[in-house]
């Protein structure tokens, strides 16, 4: 029987739910791949492309991801896939509490990475007042040139329809942010019915009970697709390098004029980054996120290449003492 090519729609412990035009599958990895594998990245995720073995619902192989949103997500420096195969990452941050443009820039660095474009949504909005929000908009607009934002309420309705005419037939779309910012209720709006469940929130204004516990698809009556993600508390930079130069790409542009090619833009003399903080050509807020982010890729490529290093020295001494038990 000849192979088939699936997509990932969700993932569970051990287990992967995959579609094929109107037909859904539970399977699983194959064990050589399970055994082959060198890091989760090389594990399917939601939104992978594979190639699936149906009489024995085994995945064969994953096809190669047009986009990818990762993090680091722990301390021993591991890398989580988000999903793949994206075309917009909707970034949601409720207009209360949770509202941090500086959490907005470590998701488009991470967006940006793997190839996928950020799109703001400030959730909750009917919590203000019209001029407040016209104030949280501007310094949106001041900090970040050239992204989109939508303003939603799941509670007045507001932005929905905005928001629904945004999502194009065909293309994927990922909502992320954290826990409580109300992403699956957005979703559950958008697909006209309450299919991903939702606790009663304690206080709508200030934090939501998030339930959503893995990453799912969804598939809309337009035809847009959409993917729901666990809340998460911390954005870590995971092999960013590019992502965060892109995004940071005025303060890029500035240290091309730096005296040295390697000024970390903090101290030297000579430093055009530095100057431009010191003449309010550079917003000191964005200057300092930047150098934080900076810092936590730098450290996770750090720690990356030892754990190379001590793989590589551990693989010699394998490969000698199979070499001293066949001298035996």
């Amino acid at each position: 029987m000849e192979n088939l090519i699936a997509r990932v729609i969700a993932e569970y412990k051990g287990a992967y739910k995959v579609k094929i035009e109107d037909k859904e599958y539970l399977v699983r990895v194959t064990g050589e791949k399970m055994f082959n594998a060198r890091s989760r990245e090389e594990y399917p995720s939601v939104g992978d492309f594979v190639e699936l073995d149906e009489s024995k619902a085994l995945i064969l192989n994953i096809l190669p991801r047009k986009t990818i949103i990762k993090r680091k997500y722990n301390n021993r420096n591991e890398v989580q896939v988000i999903a793949t195969n994206i075309d917009v990452a909707f970034i949601v941050e409720s207009i209360n509490d949770d509202f941090s443009l500086n959490r907005f820039e470590r998701y488009f660095a991470i967006a940006k990475d793997g190839g996928v474009k950020p799109v703001i949504i400030l959730n909750k909005i009917d919590l203000i007042s019209e001029e407040e929000l016209l104030l949280k908009v501007a310094q949106i607009k001041e900090r970040f040139k050239d992204i989109d934002i939508i303003k939603v309420s799941t509670v007045s309705k507001i932005g929905l329809e905005v928001l629904r005419n945004y999502i194009e037939k065909g293309k994927t779309y990922c909502f992320l942010g954290s826990s409580g910012v109300g992403k699956s209720s957005l979703i559950n709006e958008l697909l006209n019915r309450k299919q991903i469940k939702t606790n009663t929130i304690s206080s709508y204004k200030d934090r939501g009970k998030h339930t959503t516990t893995s990453r799912q698809m969804y598939f809309l009556e337009e035809g847009g697709i959409v993917i729901d993600n666990p809340g998460m508390r911390e954005i870590g930079m995971a092999e960013t390098k590019k992502g965060i130069d892109d995004f940071f790409e005025k303060i890029s542009l500035l240290a091309k004029d730096c005296k040295y090619n390697d000024c970390s833009h903090t101290s030297e003399k000579g430093c055009r980054v530095l100057l431009a903080l010191e003449n309010g050509e550079l917003d000191k807020e964005q200057y300092s996120n930047y150098l934080n982010l900076k810092k936590e890729e730098e450290y996770f490529e750090m720690n990356k290449y030892e754990k190379r290093e001590k793989d590589r020295r551990f693989g010699k001494l394998v490969k000698r003492v199979k070499k001293d038990l066949k001298n035996l």
